[in-house]
């Protein structure tokens, strides 16, 4: 199961008492309490950014529970009526395609032509230097790899919303260009590599305070350790995947292999 990522927005917050509040709360998976603090700012002036940041919680909570995607659709429908301009479409069609991937991958229903589509059309609305343009190449390697299994185009994807990171200072970003690039390298026998990217990946999530994606990259690093450093760490991840009653779901299977497969 692939990790994934969300718009940078709230993800420290800085010095706006809203967007900490909201990190707080989705750091922690409560995903419906922190788009609960948006809603009051949705219809009014200025709004659309407010209304895709809500999205974009919800739409982060189906990949993570595999629930609530009525609740997403109907969220996304409201950022996109609400949208002002191409940047405020193509953060919505963004949210529209990582909603379709969600449920592709998750095996819900079959979105991928939908997914390709809408992140298709963030691509025609975003400017080249918009905050959402390395989201969106991040998303696009993400269809590549587990959608279309062409990794091979999935890494020049990974590599430009990488540096659209850094460009933009999106740290969390950053974590999961991170990983997406070090699973790359180990899957092409480049071990060192992969440990490197995991390692830096686990090191932001940690420093960001950033619980419900840090089980998830300690079982990633666990792949590229030798034992008994591999245990110890899918041990912490098992320990933390618990604490945080089970999510994200997807990972059951890689830290109880005895399981049966996942959708």
């Amino acid at each position: 199961m692939a990790d994934t990522a969300m718009s940078g927005a709230g993800t420290t917050g800085g010095d706006d008492p809203l967007q900490r509040a909201i990190w707080r709360l989705r750091s922690r998976g409560c995903w419906t309490d922190a788009a609960a603090l948006l809603t009051p700012h949705i219809g009014t002036a200025g709004s659309a950014g407010a209304a895709v940041q809500r999205t974009a919680l919800l739409v982060e909570r189906c990949l993570f529970t595999g629930q609530g995607w009525a609740e997403a659709e109907d969220a996304l429908r409201i950022a996109e009526a609400v949208s002002q301009d191409d940047d405020d479409r193509g953060a919505a069609a963004c949210e529209r395609g990582q909603l379709a991937y969600a449920a592709t991958v998750l095996g819900v229903r079959d979105r991928a032509d939908e997914a390709r589509s809408a992140l298709g059309r963030a691509a025609a609305l975003l400017s080249p230097n918009s905050r959402t343009r390395p989201l969106l190449d991040f998303r696009r390697g993400l269809v590549a790899e587990h959608l279309a299994d062409a990794p091979q185009s999935a890494r020049p994807a990974y590599h430009r919303a990488h540096a659209g990171a850094e460009a933009h200072g999106d740290t969390l970003l950053l974590s999961f260009t991170w990983r997406h690039l070090a699973a790359l390298a180990l899957r092409d026998g480049e071990v060192a590599e992969a440990r490197k990217g995991f390692a830096e990946s686990l090191r932001i999530r940690e420093d960001l305070g950033f619980l419900i994606g840090t089980a998830p990259a300690l079982a990633a690093l666990a792949e590229a350790e030798p034992e008994p450093e591999a245990t110890r760490l899918r041990a912490e991840a098992r320990r933390l995947f618990h604490l945080l009653g089970g999510i994200p779901t997807w990972l059951a299977d890689q830290l109880h292999p005895t399981t049966s497969p996942a959708a």
